[in-house]
């Protein structure tokens, strides 16, 4: 069906592939701060939602969503060096920085800090303090977007075709593979 993509890899006999960007420290630096960014974020958004619950409108379901999305994105990401998965983090991350600027500065509306006032009624947290969660998620994303795109340079998918006692030196655990024979019929 597609003529110039490769069926299956095909490798040198004796070599093995590595990926010599992942044993950088600044890339496993990158890797560790992206995902506790993430994390740090789902804190954020779970404080908000938890803690507001009686007084958000819609959304609710989207919240918890959003909140899992980070969580297995960052799992990705962190245990299996998921580099794709780093733009669609920026992009969902340049999203919620839209939202929080808003609800956090009130510009479509009330923020979190005018319901403070007489007349609101009480949320499970002060509303002082989901005010102040919801500014803290800005630095947060922004740090986020930083990160991500840090990371997406650094190139984790560089692959390269080394000697197997070189790959083994480097720390990489290799399966015994068995040489390919012929399908039959």
């Amino acid at each position: 069906m597609f003529r110039h993509v490769a069926q299956r890899r095909m490798l040198t006999p004796g070599y093995a592939v590595v990926y010599p960007n992942r044993e950088k420290a600044a890339s496993k630096t990158a890797k560790a701060i992206v995902a506790l960014i993430m994390l740090i974020s789902v804190a954020l958004m779970l404080i908000l939602i938890i803690g507001g619950w009686s007084k958000l409108q819609g959304l609710k379901p989207v919240d918890f969503i959003w909140c899992i999305a980070y969580l297995i994105m960052a799992f990705y990401i962190f245990t299996r060096w998921a580099r794709g998965l780093l733009p669609i983090t920026t992009g969902l991350a340049m999203l919620l920085l839209i939202i929080v600027v808003i609800a956090g500065t009130g510009a479509a509306g009330t923020s979190w800090f005018d319901r403070s006032n007489p007349g609101f009624g009480s949320a499970g947290l002060p509303a002082d303090f989901l005010g102040l969660v919801t500014v803290l998620l800005i630095p947060v994303q922004i740090l986020l977007i930083f990160f991500t795109m840090l990371a997406f340079a650094q190139g984790w998918n560089v692959e390269v075709e080394v000697p197997i006692d070189e790959a083994k030196r480097r720390g990489y655990h290799l399966a015994e593979s068995r040489p390919s024979e012929p399908a039959t019929a």
